[in-house]
C-alpha cells in the first residue's frame, strides 16, 4: 500500500473475535437488503395465487429462486464492499480490511471465491473462522483458499486539527 508505511506482514492479523463483530453489525444491512430482493418475488407469489395472506411454499421453486437472489446480493454487497474499499460497513468500526497476499485489491474472481468458501465455512457452524485459531499464519478457510488477507488496520495516528498546528488524536 502506498504511503502508509506498513507492509502486509507488519500488520496484525485480524482475530476471529473482530471476525464475528463484523459480521454481526454487517447483518443489519443485509437484512434490509434481503426485504428489498424478497418484495419482487413476494409480489410474484401473491400475484400467481391471487392471496396476501399467506408465505410463499417452502422449498418451491420461488422459494428457492428468492434465496438465491438474497445469496447472490449478499454476495455482490460484499464483493463490492471489498472490491471498491477493501472494507464492509461492519469491518469499519473494527479497522479491518481485505487484501491479497502483497496488499493490494483482490480480483473479482478472487473476491467471489472468498464470499463463496466464507458462506460454506458459515454453514458449518463456522468452522472456518474457528480455524484460524489453529492456522500457524491465522488464516480462516476463506483467506487460505482464496489468497486474500484479512488485516486489523492500526489506529490513525494524530493529524493537524487547524492550520495553527494543534494536534489531536483520531481515535
Amino acid at each position: 500500500m502506498v504511503g502508509t508505511g506498513h507492509t502486509v506482514d507488519s500488520r496484525p492479523r485480524a482475530l476471529v473475535g473482530w471476525r464475528m463483530l463484523s459480521l454481526l453489525y454487517d447483518l443489519l444491512p443485509v437484512i434490509a437488503l434481503w426485504f428489498l430482493v424478497a418484495v419482487p418475488f413476494i409480489l410474484l407469489d401473491a400475484a400467481l395465487h391471487g392471496d396476501v395472506r399467506h408465505n410463499i411454499a417452502p422449498y418451491s421453486v420461488l422459494w428457492w429462486m428468492q434465496w438465491l437472489a438474497c445469496w447472490g446480493a449478499t454476495g455482490l454487497y460484499a464483493t463490492l464492499s471489498w472490491r471498491r474499499g477493501g472494507q464492509t460497513l461492519g469491518m469499519r468500526p473494527w479497522r479491518l480490511r481485505v487484501t491479497d497476499v502483497v496488499g493490494e485489491t483482490p480480483a473479482w474472481r478472487t473476491l467471489w471465491m472468498r464470499y463463496g468458501i466464507g458462506c460454506l465455512s458459515l454453514v458449518a457452524a463456522g468452522a472456518g473462522f474457528w480455524w484460524a485459531w489453529f492456522d500457524r499464519d491465522r488464516l480462516t478457510w476463506h483467506d487460505r483458499y482464496s489468497g486474500t488477507r484479512t488485516l486489523r488496520m492500526p489506529k490513525r495516528g494524530l493529524r493537524a486539527a487547524d492550520a495553527g498546528g494543534d494536534r489531536v488524536a483520531d481515535d
